[in-house]
């Protein structure tokens, strides 16, 4: 048998491939491995600059404090400090930041406010350290009369309350009528039994204003700010028949006899008024006259209780509501009654230095009711006499 040979098949593939094929297969290789060694001492380095201690600085409302941390991201920092983060806190950095050497991670912390105004209560959650900067931030105004409490240069501390009540102010006017009086008055030359109206009477006005004041829609106070007679009444005068029959006399009529038949002899000119169901002679009317009050206290008289002549009237009565009034004697003699219309009888019975003309000082026990009673204008006053008018 014969010997065959077998061919040597590697020394045949290598010597059909080209060299420049199998040059450049090495080359990537080479190429290849080097570029996968760079990468991976990359994230080497990488990984090692992220897990390197670092110093940062950490600021929570304004208190800093400088930290050493091997931490990576803020996230990662506040959770080994075991710091919360809030719904409405601030944090300057993202809390995905990597940090760096030096970095500064700044906390805000907001406050929750109860706010009560506007009729609603909601919370809400400020930055700012005092009420009135709250109130900016929540862009929340207030009126010159409103109220709010606390006051706006309060320190805001957790959970804090604010109420605002809101108030407004507005004036009414108010027109009333004003009835007029029936005056009588004798006359001589009208027969007894007679009457005769001499004037008709007509109704006057009197203006009130009002301030009304409001909080939050709902009527709280009301006060009279001005009061006048904006139209004066005018009165009703009645003649009322004084003359009698004429009767013949005898030679042996006496004086008074005569006196009575002569209407010229007689007092005819008195004048008569009937209020309150009581008819009764007044001396004059004083017309336009202004009414103001007082007490026997401090802020009227000067006098507290326990000093002489507390509560003692310049006639030496003691004052009582319901009759004593305070006059200029040069227009009503002291001792004497008046006839106020829409407050009734009343006794001349004190005076004082700002008590002048045409002017009445009423007084009242209550020294509140007093100051608030303010001045009134436009009454009529019947001056009677030393004798207050009864029924009988």
């Amino acid at each position: 048998m014969g010997i065959v040979q077998q061919e040597n098949a590697h020394d045949k593939r290598s010597s059909s491939m080209p060299f420049a094929l199998r040059w450049k297969h090495e080359n990537v290789r080479i190429c290849f491995v080097a570029l996968f060694t760079l990468t991976v001492i990359s994230m080497f380095f990488i990984l090692l600059s992220g897990t390197a201690a670092k110093d940062v600085s950490l600021v929570i409302d304004g208190q800093e404090t400088v930290l050493t941390t091997k931490q990576n991201t803020v996230q990662q920092l506040l959770d080994e400090k075991s710091v919360k983060i809030g719904q409405y806190d601030k944090v300057s950095l993202s809390l995905d930041t990597k940090l760096k050497q030096g970095d500064q991670v700044t906390i805000e912390r907001a406050s929750a406010v109860t706010l009560v105004a506007d009729g609603k209560t909601q919370t809400l959650h400020t930055f700012g350290d005092t009420v009135a900067e709250a109130l900016q931030e929540f862009h929340i105004t207030l009126g010159a009369q409103d109220k709010i409490t606390p006051s706006l240069n309060t320190q805001l501390s957790g959970n804090a309350s604010v109420k605002i009540i809101r108030v407004s102010k507005e004036q009414k006017v108010e027109e009333n009528a004003v009835a007029f009086e029936t005056v009588t008055q004798k006359d001589a030359n009208l027969m007894k039994g007679k009457e005769k109206t001499l004037q008709e009477g007509k109704q006057g006005t009197r203006r009130v204003i009002k301030e009304l004041v409001y909080e939050d829609g709902v009527l709280v106070s009301e006060k009279v700010v001005d009061d006048q007679i904006a139209a004066a009444s005018v009165n009703k005068i009645v003649a009322v028949g004084a003359k009698n029959p004429v009767v013949a006399l005898s030679t042996t009529t006496s004086a008074k006899q005569k006196a009575a038949t002569n209407p010229s002899q007689s007092n005819d000119k008195a004048l008569t008024v009937t209020k309150d169901g009581v008819p009764f002679n007044y001396k004059k009317i004083l017309n336009n006259v202004t009414l103001t009050a007082y007490s026997a206290g401090v802020a009227s008289t000067g006098k507290s209780k326990g000093d002489k002549g507390y509560g003692i009237t310049r006639s030496g009565t003691t004052v009582t509501e319901g009759r004593t009034i305070s006059v200029d004697p040069n227009v009503i003699p002291l001792g004497w009654w008046v006839y106020i219309e829409g407050v009734g009888y009343r006794r001349a019975e004190d005076t004082g230095s700002a008590v002048k003309g045409n002017k009445i000082d009423v007084y009242f026990d209550s020294e509140a009711f007093a100051q608030k009673f303010g001045m009134k204008r436009g009454y009529t006053v019947y001056v009677i006499g030393p004798k207050k008018p009864t029924s009988d």
